[in-house]
C-alpha cells in the first residue's frame, strides 16, 4: 500500500507551486493534465517504499508552461493556472484538506500583494498620519518616551540596591 508523502502548495493569479517533500525519491512520475488532474508516485528509504499522490486540483491548467524539478529533497512543480485567478482551495474537493496538504508559507502571497508588491503601491496623496487606528494615550511623544527612559534609570538603580548588600540609602531611588 502506498503512503502519502507530504505535499506543499502556495498560488499566484497565474500559477500554483506544488512541492512534494520526499528525501531520495526514485522512479519518479509526475502526471498533469488539462483538467487538473495532478498524479505523483515514487519510491523512498532503503526498503523503496511506494509513495503516491493523486489529485484533483480546482480548476483546468495549462500543461505545456507547467515545469517540474526532480531534487534530492523534494518534487517542485510550478503549474501554470489556465486562467488568470485565484483559486479558493488547491483541490476541488470542498471541506477538511487531507493531512498531507499544507499552506508553504515560504512561497506564499496574498492576492493582493500580488498584483505589484507592497513596495510598489501608489498611495497618491494619502496622509497616513491622520489615521487613529486605536487610543494611543500620547504612546509615540516625545515627553512619554522621555518619561521611559527614567523610569528605566530608576529601575536600573533599584535593582543594583537589591542585587547589592541589601542596605539601600534613602537617596539612591528618586521618588516623585
Amino acid at each position: 500500500m502506498s503512503r502519502h508523502p507530504t505535499v506543499k502548495w502556495a498560488q499566484r493569479s497565474d500559477k500554483v507551486y506544488i512541492t512534494v517533500e520526499l528525501p531520495d525519491a526514485e522512479d519518479v512520475k509526475l502526471k498533469l493534465e488539462p483538467q487538473g488532474k495532478f498524479f505523483f508516485s515514487a519510491t523512498s528509504g532503503d526498503s523503496k517504499t511506494p509513495y503516491e499522490v493523486d489529485l484533483d486540483l480546482f480548476d483546468s491548467v495549462d500543461v505545456n508552461e507547467s515545469k517540474a524539478s526532480v531534487s534530492s529533497r523534494c518534487i517542485c512543480y510550478m503549474v501554470k493556472k489556465a486562467e488568470s485567478k485565484w483559486w479558493n482551495r488547491l483541490i476541488k474537493q470542498e471541506g477538511k484538506s487531507p493531512v498531507y496538504l499544507k499552506v508553504d508559507w515560504d512561497k506564499w502571497v496574498d492576492e493582493d500583494e500580488d498584483k505589484g508588491g507592497g513596495a510598489d503601491m501608489d498611495f497618491g496623496d494619502f496622509d497616513f498620519n491622520s489615521l487613529n487606528m486605536r487610543d494611543t494615550d500620547g504612546i509615540g511623544d516625545e515627553e512619554d518616551c522621555s518619561d521611559m527612559e527614567e523610569i528605566t534609570a530608576e529601575s536600573k538603580v533599584a535593582e543594583k540596591n537589591i542585587e547589592g548588600d541589601g542596605e539601600k540609602e534613602e537617596g539612591d531611588v528618586k521618588k516623585d
